[in-house]
């Protein structure tokens, strides 16, 4: 079935997802930077991508939950009202898919990341730390990545991550884990070459809202 697509946040992403849509075949609807101008009956027949900041999207949530047909969340910084967004969109029946990322390495990252601490718990006395570098322009540190990383690794192994932040020139995203040991050290890394992963994975994502319903976080749809 086709769908259509609004663009919440049309800066370097929004940008990106519309040439993927493009690629796709998949129209885009509108490209908004006040998503909340979107005529209601347009938003009724859409799937809305949003990549936009923490604070926009604190201030826009509501309306996305009861205008649009589903809603694809990208932006990050939102951790302390998860469970308030999230009961949102139940209460007005909406689906939503959210990442911290939607890279598909970086969702394969999480899975060998849990996978790997709870085999290191479980014979050494690792200590892990994880580090994230991203562009300068990026508002939120850490990262959300490194954020659901951290949870991902502490409750596989049962640790406490510190995470360490940098923001340099254009750096897409690096996330690095390591677990140090007494005699070694085990490092695991994804370094992202374009925003282009995070595009293509939140388009998918948006194709995923025709089959299902609720809300869901990606990486438990994908892998």
């Amino acid at each position: 079935m086709a769908i259509k697509v609004v663009i919440s946040g049309y800066g370097r992403m929004g940008h990106m997802i519309e040439q993927v849509l493009s690629r796709r075949g998949i129209e885009c609807a509108m490209c908004s930077e006040d998503i909340t101008a979107t005529p209601k009956e347009l938003a009724r027949e859409c799937v809305c991508i949003d990549f936009t900041t923490p604070d926009a999207f604190r201030a826009n949530y509501k309306f996305l939950a009861e205008n649009f047909k589903a809603t694809v969340v990208g932006t990050t910084g939102w951790n302390d009202i998860q469970d308030e967004v999230i009961a949102y969109f139940n209460k007005c029946g909406a689906t939503m898919i959210y990442a911290s990322n939607f890279s598909i390495g970086v969702n394969i990252l999480f899975k060998t990341a849990e996978y790997l601490s709870r085999l290191a718990a479980g014979v050494s006395d690792y200590k892990t730390a994880i580090e994230e570098i991203h562009h300068i322009h990026k508002l939120d540190a850490p990262s959300g990545t490194a954020i659901s990383l951290g949870k991902i690794v502490d409750a596989a192994g049962g640790y406490q991550t510190p995470i360490t932040s940098q923001r340099i020139g254009e750096v897409p995203g690096i996330h690095t884990l390591t677990l140090t040991g007494g005699c070694d050290k085990i490092t695991l890394s994804h370094e992202a070459f374009s925003r282009e992963g995070l595009a293509q994975g939140a388009v998918e994502a948006a194709l995923m809202t025709e089959r299902v319903s609720g809300v869901h976080e990606f990486k438990d749809l994908i892998i």
